[in-house]
């Protein structure tokens, strides 16, 4: 597929003695036939060549920088319009697909990485167009929260921050999806109408790598919001059949590999870290979360945790929480990305002085499954009615959880 092979378009020859950056493992992926068919079938194929092209234009790094921010936040408008319906479908691929923009996000990612112009571009400043073009993709500087009364506007409209994560665990399956993603996109700038008055949800999407975290992409994305808005959840993948609402969140990075296929066993690295807690906890209230009747899949208020006892030195698993003193080894969502992006969340919103006004937590979605017999990741299409269903129907029932929370008088938060 033209755009996704080594760039061309936008390169030039590298100085004499150089060699241009190489692909990261998970924009080599790229190669695949199941990625080229998912951005052939969804219209988003000439995403990453037209890139490469407005590259190509740019003599110097500003002008390299405003193109990376237009046509970052521009693929992040095109999958969100996608998912709601709006403009032409151009595929065949069902609209609420979170997979287009993960693999034209990385067609694009990959041309500036390898590109090599004319004018000459340092490391750091291509470090700084990659977060800039992560950021804008990602739906991460596009947050336009209405006024509110935390504003000082009166009561207004609520304001909800939903964030997702890309497709993960490619190696096993490169067709997965994640719902979490497909969540976001679907929710993206759309008014709920609850029984406490309507809700205006903004929403973004986060990498599947540790170094992203540990460089503290979610609290430089999440702090300017935060104080702002009426409620917050984290969303991830977690368990087949069910919701969880996460009660608590540990300090542990458990070195399941990341999506550069990069593991990291080790306390969550964060700013401060002599004031870091073991373990942080949920304020979105999931006792009127798990008792509404809002969809075909139960939702659970999950409790669980493993922990290392004070004064012990083996795990154990906590079926209601942390005992005091204790050290992480697993949150209520594992020891993954999932659990990192919500500890790192809920300790921003305590260390900004929000833990008791402000509900926020982390909500595992049902595992995304594709159709009876069509479970061989070797063999199987990118897509089937029941995957499609199945999608669906978790989009249906994460709007109707917001729309519970949002509205919920809040007696069990904290």
């Amino acid at each position: 597929m033209a755009g996704l092979a080594a760039p061309t378009t936008a390169t030039a020859a590298p100085e004499a003695g150089g060699a241009a950056p190489a692909p990261t493992v998970e924009e080599r992926r790229l190669d695949g036939e199941v990625p080229r068919e998912i951005l052939r079938r969804s219209g988003f194929a000439a995403v990453a060549p037209a890139f490469a092209r407005g590259l190509g234009r740019a003599d110097s790094y500003r002008e390299a920088r405003r193109v990376v921010e237009r046509e970052g936040a521009a693929l992040w408008r095109r999958a969100v319009d996608r998912a709601q319906g709006r403009g032409p479908a151009r595929g065949d691929l069902s609209r609420d697909d979170d997979r287009p923009l993960y693999w034209a996000r990385l067609g694009m990612t990959r041309e500036l990485r390898t590109w090599e112009p004319g004018f000459g571009l340092g490391e750091r400043q291509r470090a700084a167009l990659l977060t800039e073009l992560e950021r804008a993709s990602r739906g991460q500087t596009d947050l336009r929260l209405p006024r509110g009364h935390r504003d000082g506007h009166g009561k207004g409209v609520k304001r909800v921050l939903l964030t997702g994560f890309d497709p993960f665990t490619l190696d096993r399956d490169v067709r997965i999806s994640n719902p979490s993603g497909a969540v976001a996109l679907a929710l993206d700038g759309t008014v709920i109408d609850t029984p406490d008055g309507p809700a205006r949800v903004e929403t973004a999407v986060f990498p599947v790598r540790w170094a992203d975290f540990a460089e503290g992409t979610v609290e430089r994305a999440l702090r300017p919001y935060l104080p702002r808005v009426d409620l917050f959840t984290t969303v991830s993948q977690g368990r087949v059949g069910r919701f969880d609402v996460e009660r608590t969140n540990g300090a542990w990075r458990g070195g399941f590999p990341d999506n550069d296929n990069v593991s990291r066993t080790e306390t969550v690295p964060v700013a401060d870290p002599t004031s870091q807690p073991q373990w942080t906890t949920t304020t979105l209230p999931y006792a009127a979360i798990t008792a509404a009747d809002i969809g075909r899949f139960p939702v659970y208020d999950n409790t669980a945790v493993t922990e290392i006892p004070a004064g012990g030195d083996e795990p154990v698993v906590r079926p209601d929480g942390p005992t005091p003193g204790s050290t992480a080894r697993e949150g209520g969502g594992g020891n993954y990305l999932s659990n990192e992006i919500a500890y790192r969340a809920t300790l921003l919103r305590d260390r900004l002085g929000l833990h008791g006004t402000l509900p926020g937590g982390h909500v595992h979605t049902p595992v995304l499954q594709f159709g009876t017999g069509n479970t061989d990741p070797a063999t199987g299409a990118v897509t089937d009615p029941e995957f499609v269903r199945n999608r669906l129907d978790i989009v249906a029932q994460a709007r109707a959880i917001v729309a519970v929370a949002v509205s919920a008088p809040g007696t069990d938060r904290g």
